[in-house]
C-alpha cells in the first residue's frame, strides 16, 4: 500500500472518530469501520480472489478503499452503495484523492432496490455495514447474487449482536451456507455459500 493512501486512511481515522464523537444524528455520523476491519477485508478480497466486491454502506468511502486497494492488486473492482447524497460527495472527493476511484463505482440509493435488479451469481463478496433492519429483507437477493463459493461479510457481529441475531439466525440456517463470527474490530459475521 503507498504511503499517500496509507496517509489518506489515517486521516480518515482520524476525521470519523472526531466527526462521530461530536455528531449523534446518526445520517451525519460516519460510523467507519476499524483499522483492523479494514486489513482483515484486505486480506479476505485478496485470498479468495474477490474479483467482484459489492459494499453496501458507502459513508465517507473509508471502508470501500481497503476493499479498492485489495482488489486493484488481483484486477477487481467494487461497487459501492449509499443512499446519503452528503456521504456519496465526500466518497466520491476521497476516492480521486486515493488514486483508486478506476476500480470503484459508486452507486446512489436504496439497497434494496439494487439488489432485485442485480444478475444471480454477480458478486464474489459482499459487505454489508448498513442499516441493519433491513437484512432479513434483503437475504433472498443476496443469496441469489452471491455467487458459489463467494464470501458475505457482515460488520457489527458483536457490537449490535441484538440487531443481528434474527439475520444471522437465518443464513445459519440455510443449508447452503457454513458461517462463523470472528472478533476482529466490532465483530465480523462470515458465511461462506457452498451450495
Amino acid at each position: 500500500m503507498s504511503e499517500t493512501l496509507q496517509e489518506l486512511l489515517r486521516e480518515l481515522e482520524r476525521f470519523g472518530q472526531q466527526n462521530d464523537a461530536a455528531i449523534s444524528e446518526p445520517p451525519r455520523r460516519m460510523l467507519n469501520i476499524t483499522r483492523d476491519t479494514g486489513e482483515f477485508l484486505s486480506v479476505l478480497v485478496q485470498a479468495t480472489n474477490a474479483q467482484r466486491v459489492l459494499e453496501i454502506g458507502t459513508s465517507n468511502g473509508y471502508s470501500t478503499l481497503w476493499l479498492a486497494q485489495a482488489v486493484q492488486r488481483i484486477g477487481g473492482h467494487v461497487t459501492t452503495v449509499e443512499l446519503s447524497e452528503y456521504k456519496l460527495a465526500m466518497a466520491a472527493k476521497n476516492f480521486e484523492r486515493s488514486g483508486l476511484s478506476d476500480v470503484i463505482t459508486q452507486h446512489p440509493g436504496e439497497a434494496g432496490g439494487l439488489f432485485e435488479r442485480l444478475k444471480d451469481a454477480s458478486f464474489d463478496l459482499i459487505f454489508l455495514d448498513s442499516k441493519r433492519s433491513d437484512y432479513v429483507q434483503w437475504w433472498p437477493n443476496i443469496e441469489r447474487v452471491l455467487r458459489k463459493g463467494g464470501l458475505l461479510v457482515v460488520d457489527n457481529a458483536t457490537s449490535h449482536a441484538g440487531e443481528l441475531a434474527a439475520f444471522m439466525v437465518q443464513v445459519s440456517a440455510d443449508p447452503n451456507f457454513t458461517t462463523c463470527t470472528v472478533p476482529v474490530g466490532n465483530g465480523e459475521f462470515l458465511a461462506t455459500r457452498c451450495g
